[in-house]
């Protein structure tokens, strides 16, 4: 497999937007958290933790854990869905939103100093 080249525009937007969230204190999410996160914050409906399991392609129990520390920086909150008191739904919250404004701001931002540094 031979590896990216390191002036590939996708990973270097990633890498630096990262960067970004890191330097700006922002809480530190594993790949895991911010698959779930993401899902839950893009995808319309209604989502459970076997919902997301399903998307996703992981266990139950990863899902789990991931929604705990979602919920420990308040990014998630979990609630009982009124139609079926057995099943627990994942809500957004503001700070997750804000979250989210935050990310896109860095990846933009990275975007924009790439395509700045193309043109000269």
């Amino acid at each position: 497999m031979t590896p990216l080249s390191p002036a590939d525009p996708l990973i270097g937007i990633l890498r630096n937007a990262i960067v970004a969230m890191v330097r700006r204190d922002s809480p530190d999410l594993s790949a895991r958290q911010l698959a779930v996160f993401l899902t839950c914050y893009l995808q319309d409906g209604a989502h459970t933790v076997r919902g997301l399991a399903a998307e996703l392609r992981i266990s139950k129990p990863a899902v789990t854990r991931a929604l705990d520390r979602l919920g420990l920086l308040d990014m998630i909150r979990r609630k009982i869905d009124p139609e079926d008191r057995r099943s627990v739904l994942v809500a957004r919250t503001v700070k997750g939103a804000a979250y989210l404004r935050d990310l896109r701001a860095a990846l933009e931002t990275q975007k924009e100093r790439r395509a700045a540094r193309a043109r000269g």
